[in-house]
């Protein structure tokens, strides 16, 4: 309750701060008189450091081919074939030896192999008839049948011996957060994947976000891109799990766009698993506002690593006067976080409209922190 409270109020927080934003950008009134000065200066020379782009069929081409661009490290998977399951304490394992029934601990009615099997101990070993101590934990079951063949050899001619595991008590993957079952998944003979963990939870729920996990392993947290695997088929996102991993998916609350400006209804617009480009977010805002919005004033702004890309921020315009620019509007994909401004500011005067814009960036990472704490 107090996570959902404390959501409540960052949403709240952040619809508020960017309301307020978009009424300080509109020209006139309010524009004027935070556009005056040495501040002005400094955000004006801040697009220099800004990636401008028309939203036109060469952009959307090329957005296209990076999303389809496989890597070829990409498309290595798991190798399983190899893979065997070893034993380790807590785990229960059964021992028959053929013609020996003396040997072989009899089915009970009322009685399940795990509760008459033998137990691997505190100290990793097992005690079977003639074989006290022997070193299981560590071992493979062939490795451990090795051995009691080794030591029954001793008192039995050519002792043909099965080992069963009836009992996986030992290795425990964790799978938390947005999903059906949330809980503790038992490491088995067959090979557990982080995708098989997540399935065998139920799948995510409706809130969840399905586009990266966090998987821990110890000390190292690593993010999966799921959603590549899924949507791609990019199988080097999956993992094979090991005694206590940790799979936690996150809850989508920072999966938004912000639509501000001249649009009917200001405020945020869900990014689905299925998406959502520029014509669905101006639909769910209650679209442009034909009065005073300018057609060829809509721009999306998407936040860049200024120390590592040495942008501040991508920013895309649609001249939307036209209905080819429908068209590219329903074709431009976009990204959690993105800001969505529509402007009724004349043309000569878009570039104050987008330096005024940047701050709001920083805004939006001022609201995942709220999130976050």
């Amino acid at each position: 309750m107090a996570q959902r409270c404390k959501n409540f109020i960052a949403t709240s927080a952040a619809a508020c701060i960017l309301v307020m934003s978009g009424c300080t950008l509109i020209p006139g009134g309010h524009y004027e008189g935070i556009t005056s000065g040495d501040k002005t200066t400094s955000l004006e020379q801040d697009l220099s450091k800004v990636n401008i782009q028309l939203i036109d069929s060469t952009l959307i081409k090329q957005h296209k081919n990076q999303n389809h661009q496989v890597k070829q490290h990409q498309s290595k998977g798991l190798e399983l074939s190899d893979y065997e399951y070893k034993l380790g304490v807590g785990d229960v394992i059964t021992v028959g030896v053929w013609d020996h029934p003396e040997l072989t601990i009899p089915a009970a009615v009322q009685r399940t192999a795990e509760f008459d099997g033998f137990r691997v101990q505190a100290d990793g070993t097992i005690t079977y008839a003639y074989a006290p101590k022997v070193p299981a934990a560590g071992k493979t079951v062939a490795e451990l049948r090795e051995e009691l063949v080794k030591r029954l050899s001793r008192v039995i001619e050519d002792p043909q011996i099965d080992v069963k595991v009836v009992g996986f008590r030992s290795q425990k993957a964790y799978v938390t957060g947005e999903v059906t079952k949330p809980g503790v998944y038992p490491i088995r003979e067959t090979p557990l994947t982080l995708i098989d963990a997540i399935n065998l939870a139920g799948g995510l729920t409706e809130r969840a976000d399905w586009q990266v996990v966090t998987f821990t392993r110890g000390d190292k947290v690593e993010h999966i891109e799921l959603d590549s695997f899924y949507a791609k088929g990019d199988i080097s996102q999956n993992r094979l799990l090991k005694h206590g991993d940790v799979i936690h998916v996150s809850r989508n609350d920072k999966r938004n766009v912000y639509v501000m400006g001249e649009v009917n209804k200001v405020g945020t617009v869900e990014v689905n698993r299925y998406g959502l480009n520029l014509a669905e977010a101006l639909s769910e805002a209650g679209g442009i506002n034909e009065r005073i919005a300018d057609a060829n004033g809509i721009f999306v702004l998407r936040k860049r690593d200024l120390e590592q890309d040495g942008v501040i921020a991508d920013v895309y315009q649609l001249r939307a006067n036209n209905i080819a620019a429908l068209v590219f509007a329903e074709q431009f994909e976009l990204e959690p976080q993105d800001i969505v401004y529509v402007t009724s500011a004349p043309i000569a005067r878009w570039n104050k409209v987008i330096s005024l814009l940047l701050p709001s960036l920083s805004t939006v990472d001022a609201i995942q922190d709220i999130d976050n704490q």
